[in-house]
């Protein structure tokens, strides 16, 4: 701890970021990545706005990504807002709708950096207890709050909510704010911005990290009624009103653009993702069923903690999360059809040596 630092800064646990291996080569299945290249027509774009005009200002807001958004969702471009990657929409989104000192909900089980912005904002907030198979209770987020955050599907878990369980919170809350976060959505479920026209506390927040590749890039974006987004505008051009590059807005452009290719490349993920399943639970894992571009498993006879160490010595990364309820699960990304082979195998010559101990 620094003597320079603030109270906030010294009290803050930040959000741990999963491991980004230097060196060795590993099968990296623990960030969530897509294992498949943006399209070639991204990179195309990227390579063009690689010019002189990298010395100017780029559009500080985004218009051209914003109309590709709007029309891809049948909405009006000023129901978009663009971020550099759905993090910062989500801080940017919680700095504008929630009020310090107010009490905000989100699952128990959930993205870990919905704590981190609450405690750097001052806001206050508690979870909402899911079942034993990690589905959401409705019912939790029907009392009185400051605002609500719910990601679908949620992450770690991949569970995933239909809209009308969604509907049913948006009309109980009908005063605060209702943010869901859509990161993976593209894997199996169906979007809730249809909703946005009806309800005018909803804001829908999507990336275009997983399903369209650009990880690298760090694009994300909101969508919700005109009154939301001219909100989150007044706090952006209140820290930076130039987050997004030249070259990134036009890698998202195109990636919104090419439909054919990024229905390709999330069909093979979820088709390998049914394919594990199927493989993990023959050996015995509890897989919760998942709408994202990864699963959640864990086996009764194994501990979780020494899978993890031993999958990562024998270069295969996972996530492990050592919290209460899921301390014995782990996170598995979704790689390619060969990279999912490979981690099959290894799974079962550990689980071969374990049980000759």
């Amino acid at each position: 701890m620094s003597k320079y630092w603030s109270k906030i800064t010294a009290a803050i646990e930040p959000y741990v970021y999963g491991e980004q291996p230097k060196g060795r080569k590993y099968i990296k299945l623990n960030t969530n990545e897509s294992p498949y290249s943006p399209s070639p027509k991204v990179l195309e774009a990227i390579k063009r706005a690689a010019n002189s005009n990298l010395r100017l200002y780029p559009d500080p807001d985004c218009e051209e990504l914003r109309e590709i958004i709007a029309n891809y969702y049948s909405i009006n471009k000023n129901e978009v807002f663009i971020g550099n990657g759905s993090d910062e929409v989500l801080a940017l989104s919680f700095l504008t709708f929630f009020n310090p000192g107010d009490t905000i909900i989100f699952p128990e089980i959930s993205y870990s950096f919905y704590p981190v912005y609450a405690e750097l904002y001052g806001i206050n907030y508690i979870n909402a207890k899911l079942e034993d198979d990690f589905s959401i209770q409705v019912s939790d987020f029907f009392r009185e709050n400051g605002g609500i955050v719910i990601p679908n599907p949620n992450a770690p878990t991949g569970r995933y909510m239909d809209a009308e369980e969604i509907k049913r919170i948006l009309e109980f809350n009908s005063h605060r704010v209702v943010i869901i976060d859509e990161a993976y959505i593209d894997f199996g479920g169906t979007s809730v911005v249809s909703l946005i026209k009806d309800y005018p506390n909803l804001l829908v927040i999507q990336t275009l990290s997983k399903s369209r590749s650009l990880a690298g890039i760090r694009l994300g974006f909101a969508i919700g009624q005109e009154e939301l987004i001219n909100g989150l505008n007044r706090i952006k051009n209140s820290f930076n009103s130039y987050t997004i590059d030249r070259v990134a807005a036009a890698a998202g452009v195109e990636a919104i653009k090419d439909e054919k290719y990024f229905k390709e490349c999330v069909s093979k993920i979820v088709s390998t993702r049914e394919k594990v399943t199927a493989e993990l639970r023959e050996l015995g894992f509890n897989v919760v069923p998942s709408k994202a571009n990864f699963i959640f498993a864990s086996h009764a006879l194994y501990n979780a903690g020494e899978l993890f160490a031993r999958l990562k010595e024998k270069g295969v990364l996972v996530r492990h999360f050592n919290k209460e309820k899921i301390d014995n699960y782990l996170r598995i990304s979704i790689g390619s059809e060969e990279e999912m082979e490979t981690f099959i195998e290894i799974v079962k010559e550990i689980m071969n040596e374990l049980k000759n101990n």
